[in-house]
């Protein structure tokens, strides 16, 4: 069997840099910190720095018709997790803004939130991960601010989410099964890589 393997995206990343299970559980590993050199973490931190607010670039009445079809279907899926519109809109907003700035398909991300945390903002793992995309604190060290506790915020957790997770399928030339399971600490293993892509096939839609 084939992995998938995600094109490369590392000048979506050094553009970046330029400008700027059920619930209850949380699914999360141990991310691994491992050395970065002084230019990758320049660079991710440049990648993570400057949060604006999420607004979706749709330059075309195309774009703005696919984005609100993703929305519909997606907001119906995320309501078993999410009970309010309000809520599920404004995740979804988010979560497309910070996907498409990282060159990161949508429904990858959503699969990881799913498996992650459940979509829970406030999710905790044995291991101190955080949030939606289960962030491990030392990310804010490395490559923040210092400030764990903002991996609570919604934005700020999927932009950290969203950097990381390209890091590591460029880490790994963009062998998706690979970069997963380096996401989760657990590489080489199949069982995390393989929840993941099971819960993105949910979440395909035409916008991907």
């Amino acid at each position: 069997m084939t992995r998938p393997v995600l094109p490369s995206r590392r000048a979506c990343l050094l553009s970046l840099c330029g400008t700027l299970l059920p619930v209850g559980l949380a699914h999360a590993g141990r991310q691994m910190e491992e050395p970065l050199s002084h230019a990758v973490r320049s660079a991710l931190s440049a990648a993570v720095a400057a949060a604006a607010p999420p607004e979706p670039l749709l330059p075309t009445a195309a774009d703005q018709q696919a984005y609100a079809q993703w929305q519909v279907a997606s907001s119906q899926r995320l309501a078993r997790y999410k009970k309010h519109l309000t809520e599920r809109q404004e995740f979804l907003q988010t979560l497309w803004y910070e996907t498409r700035r990282a060159g990161l398909p949508l429904s990858l991300v959503l699969g990881v939130v799913q498996v992650e945390s459940a979509f829970r903002k406030y999710a905790i793992s044995s291991a101190g991960a955080r949030g939606y995309m289960q962030v491990m604190p030392f990310w804010a060290r490395l490559i923040g601010d210092g400030d764990d506790s903002r991996l609570f915020h919604m934005q700020t957790n999927l932009r950290f989410g969203c950097v990381i997770l390209r890091h590591y399928l460029e880490r790994e030339r963009g062998d998706i099964f690979m970069g997963l399971g380096r996401y989760n600490g657990s590489r080489g293993q199949a069982a995390y890589p393989q929840a993941v892509l099971a819960a993105q096939r949910q979440w395909v839609h035409s916008v991907d």
